[in-house]
């Protein structure tokens, strides 16, 4: 079976400042099953059940959400756990919880399907690894915070929305030349274009909430408005016929003014009792 995996070999130099619910339950479910899988080596490789394979791809149709969390070896869950943990901290508490486990599942699972369709005529392969995800993070970092700089092996500092740029460039020229290798290059872009694509697609999404709810609060204030000024013309005329009952008495009104003044001081007391 030739495995295929991703890993993150660039050493960088950047202080997450806090570490949310999200990541920490990621990191440690990673963790355990990697624990399972290197306890289980003996006696079968989790890996061929939920690693993600063109092969056996139906009927195991969990493969492309677990195969996110089988990793070769250490060094190839510590450094997607690591970078995970270096980008992805600030992005969930910018996102919230609900909304970053979102888009890491989306680019995970999106890169994981792209890497499927293009190996159909190879179905002994098999993929695992978060790396799709990771570099779907990686992409939405950048493009969040393009302006900040890291250190590339801990010496170089590197403006973020530069550091992405390469990083996809790397992936798409790895990609076309990636035969014979055991890091599966086409996941690292495919993630970073699910996230380009899905980031768009909510930004447009939010562009449209945006525009639907001004409309919608225009209208409210339009009816608000419009009531306000149908309140005041209502004042006014109950206010002119007060003034004739004071100054010429009840029996002055005639019955239309009379059933006005009742209509309206009516509609008004409704009103007031309402607020």
């Amino acid at each position: 079976m030739n495995y295929q995996y991703q890993s993150n070999s660039n050493n960088l130099s950047f202080g997450p400042r806090l570490f949310p619910n999200a990541i920490r339950q990621l990191l440690l479910i990673n963790l355990i099953v990697f624990l399972f899988r290197s306890i289980a080596q003996g006696q079968f490789d989790l890996a061929q059940i939920f690693g993600l394979s063109p092969s056996n791809f139906w009927p195991m149709v969990w493969q492309p959400v677990t195969y996110m969390f089988m990793h070769g070896d250490f060094f190839h869950l510590f450094m997607n756990m690591f970078v995970l943990w270096m980008f992805g901290s600030e992005m969930e508490s910018l996102w919230g919880k609900k909304e970053f486990l979102k888009y890491y599942f989306i680019t995970g699972i999106g890169s994981g399907l792209i890497w499927a369709l293009f190996n159909l005529n190879n179905p002994f392969s098999l993929l695992i690894g978060a790396s799709g995800s990771i570099y779907g993070i990686l992409l939405a970092y950048g493009i969040t915070f393009p302006e900040r700089k890291i250190l590339i092996y801990f010496l170089f500092p590197v403006k973020v929305k530069y550091f992405v740029v390469v990083l996809g460039a790397i992936a798409f020229f790895s990609a076309m030349g990636s035969a014979g290798s055991n890091v599966s290059h086409l996941t690292h872009l495919s993630g970073m274009i699910v996230g380009l694509f899905y980031l768009k697609q909510k930004k447009h999404e939010y562009t449209l909430r945006y525009i639907w709810r001004s409309k919608i609060n225009q209208q409210k204030e339009n009816k608000i408005k419009k009531i306000k000024e149908n309140k005041i013309k209502i004042q006014k005329n109950i206010d002119i016929l007060l003034d004739k009952i004071q100054e010429e008495g009840f029996d002055s009104l005639t019955s239309q003014e009379k059933k006005q003044l009742y209509k309206q001081s009516k509609f008004l007391g409704k009103d007031i009792d309402k607020n």
